[in-house]
């Protein structure tokens, strides 16, 4: 299997370098860039198989790259931030990233995070065929991972097809926080649950902002459902 390429963004230069030197160690290939405009040329000449962000740049800060990349590719963005306010991390999982790590943090548990997503992502293009799922007004086509509402294309991440599909997958019936983060994120210990919110909040918008009759239902102090009506 070919290496996997990771872009790292970050103007503080020995941060860059120690995720760089333990990414390496996993069998990684990466590029490392001092400001957010480097980064965005280097996308545009050659797309990476993950992003890894700081908020606080010169030039181009985290947030707007993150913002300008979702308008074309659903690659797997990371924000490593010192910012570490709730406003802080909502604001960059709305803007499309798949998950955020507050400073300082532990190079191993970056690393679990990458393979997480990079596993899930394996596991999607192993287990999804070629199928066309309708539920509602929504199209899902499970081969280009889209979903689609009146015919449109609504962008999500994949992270967030992931989420609204094992959703739909498990229709009628409600699902834990918990399990979304082992099924979808593929953490197997206790994290941050705020992510499924954020990231259904995300889905919410994306669905309502096309029309959409789907609806996510919130099951109070246990997690989420999508209630079949046919």
């Amino acid at each position: 299997m070919d290496k996997k390429l990771i872009y790292i963004a970050d103007d503080e230069i020995n941060i860059c370098n120690i995720i760089k030197s333990f990414l390496f160690k996993e069998g990684f290939e990466v590029e490392t860039f001092n400001n957010g405009a480097l980064l965005l040329d280097a996308f545009n000449m050659r797309q990476p198989d993950m992003l890894i962000l700081d908020i606080m740049m010169p030039v181009l800060d985290g947030y707007s790259i993150c913002e300008s990349i979702r308008k074309k590719s659903p690659i797997p963005i990371i924000i490593v931030s010192a910012k570490d306010t709730e406003p802080d991390k909502v604001a960059g999982l709305t803007l499309g990233a798949d998950d955020y790590l507050t400073k300082p943090f532990s190079p191993m548990e970056l690393i679990a995070r990458i393979k997480s997503i990079f596993r899930r992502i394996e596991f999607d293009k192993t287990h999804i065929q070629g199928n066309i799922i309708n539920i509602a007004d929504v199209t899902i086509n499970l081969n280009k991972k889209q979903v689609l509402v009146n015919n449109k294309n609504i962008g999500l991440t994949n992270m967030e097809f992931s989420l609204l599909y094992y959703l739909i997958n498990n229709k009628n019936r409600a699902i834990s926080r918990s399990e979304l983060l082992v099924k979808v994120w593929g953490f197997e210990s206790e994290v941050e649950t705020r992510a499924t919110d954020d990231m259904i909040k995300r889905i919410r918008k994306k669905l309502t902002g096309a029309g959409s009759l789907l609806k996510v239902d919130t099951v109070w102090g246990f997690g989420f459902t999508i209630q079949d009506k046919e």
